[in-house]
């Protein structure tokens, strides 16, 4: 079967050959999907099940995508941020695939927000999210169809925080899984991934030089960590703003200036932002800024850069380079935002590298697997990544690269079991 024009909304379906080569190219860095892929085609274990899915659209998602397909699931895809996707993998999954996609790079808000209801077109059973907007969309515009859900995973730090408000609120009508708190998810994902590629977003965005500049990350989390780490590798000489007392001394303790962010922001070359929150780069910080001060966000949504003050106060914007705009401010000084001040690893580069994706993503599968296996046991609320699938997917990557480590012997079992055994016993 071919699916109809109106089952899909892409930048060009003539991009699909481009776009299958580089989805193969990605999923040579993803074993453990490929391993889940086997299972899946021969249990089963989506079959009569309708997926939902709100992700940026790249190569290691069209791989998720198709693991899901290969396990019996029905498919439907939409882009989470209007400048993450990547068109030519868009056009791959329909063409090759056959799957419903609704993404276009650069989409408008309008297209954007119509690409979330023609998702839920498909009455999903299982909800899959990087940012929370098609379970926000669900539990508002389309509550009639909250009968049907099973449950959801939620990809993004972002993500998770709003579930969590929506659940104290007693708003959230099924159970999510917060994918984005696994440790083999978070731990490498988002420290690994977002370090690498945020970098790989502001260099591709402007070119410039990092070594001997003042970076200034906003935030201490596992993103900010990663960016934090990938900066100073590259000789940068790296300033972190926080407001949690606990991580800003993590930061001090891993060698890092720790600053408000308003006396960072007279000192900072380049801003990068990964904090979730709304503003951490306002219009006060923009002031004081130095000439020429380039500004990121690597946060999920476009918020942490206040992008209207902005640009309310400039009196002139340009493009000047491909994912770079000047703004140019009344008393004659330039600030530089990457990627229209959207996640800038995605915006103005391809993403997280596969490798990492790899565990990530099979957590998304096997959580959705978990949740159809605990079908109406769980209460609306969002829950941990179970540990045992967590390690699971720790150990099959270590096999994928060739690492062995040890285990417990039953000596060793039995006195971490024990409370009488201490010192010569």
């Amino acid at each position: 079967m071919t699916l109809s024009a109106k089952q899909y909304d892409i930048r060009d379906l003539s991009l699909a050959e481009r776009g299958r080569f580089r989805m193969e190219w990605a999923a040579k860095e993803m074993p453990v999907l490929a391993l889940l892929e086997k299972r899946f085609k021969s249990e089963q274990p989506f079959k009569g099940i309708r997926i939902g899915a709100a992700m940026h659209v790249t190569t290691e998602t069209a791989n998720l995508m198709r693991i899901l397909l290969a396990g019996g699931a029905e498919v439907a895809l939409a882009a989470s941020n209007p400048l993450s996707t990547q068109d030519d993998v868009a056009a791959a999954l329909v063409s090759t695939y056959e799957m419903p996609v609704y993404a276009i790079k650069g989409e408008s808000n309008e297209q954007y927000h119509e690409h979330m209801q023609h998702v839920l077109d498909i009455k999903p059973h299982i909800t899959m999210d990087d940012g929370m907007d098609l379970v926000a969309t669900l539990h508002t515009s389309r509550s009639e169809l909250l009968e049907n859900v099973v449950g959801g995973t939620e990809e993004t730090t972002t993500g998770v925080i709003r579930l969590k408000a929506m659940a104290a609120d007693g708003a959230l009508r099924f159970p999510v899984i917060a994918v984005n708190d696994a440790m083999t998810k978070h731990f490498f994902d988002n420290r690994y991934g977002t370090g690498q590629s945020s970098i790989d977003g502001i260099i591709r965005a402007t070119n410039i030089l990092l070594a001997g500049k003042n970076f200034v990350v906003g935030g201490y989390g596992w993103c900010s960590k990663g960016i934090a780490m990938r900066a100073k590798g590259m000789g940068a000489n790296v300033i972190v703003t926080e407001v949690d007392p606990l991580r800003a001394l993590e930061a001090v303790m891993d060698g890092f200036r720790v600053m408000p962010m308003a006396a960072a922001a007279k000192e900072g070359h380049i801003f990068c932002s990964a904090t979730g929150d709304i503003h951490v780069i306002d219009i006060h910080h923009i002031e004081v800024m130095r000439d020429g001060a380039i500004l990121a966000n690597s946060g999920h949504f476009d918020v942490e850069i206040n992008m209207k003050a902005l640009t309310e106060k400039a009196v002139k914007v340009t493009r000047v380079r491909d994912s770079l705009d000047e703004y140019m401010l009344a008393d004659g000084r330039c600030v530089y935002v990457a990627g229209e001040g959207r996640l800038v690893n995605l915006a103005a580069a391809e993403g997280h590298p596969s490798a990492v994706m790899d565990m990530s993503f099979a957590n998304q599968a096997l959580s959705a697997e978990y949740l159809l296996q605990n079908r109406g046991k769980l209460q609306p609320d969002v829950y941990d990544v179970p540990t045992d699938i967590d390690n699971a997917i720790a150990a099959l990557k270590l096999h994928s690269m060739g690492i062995e480590i040890d285990t417990l012997t039953a000596e060793q079992q039995a006195y971490l079991s024990a409370w009488t055994l201490g010192t010569s016993q």
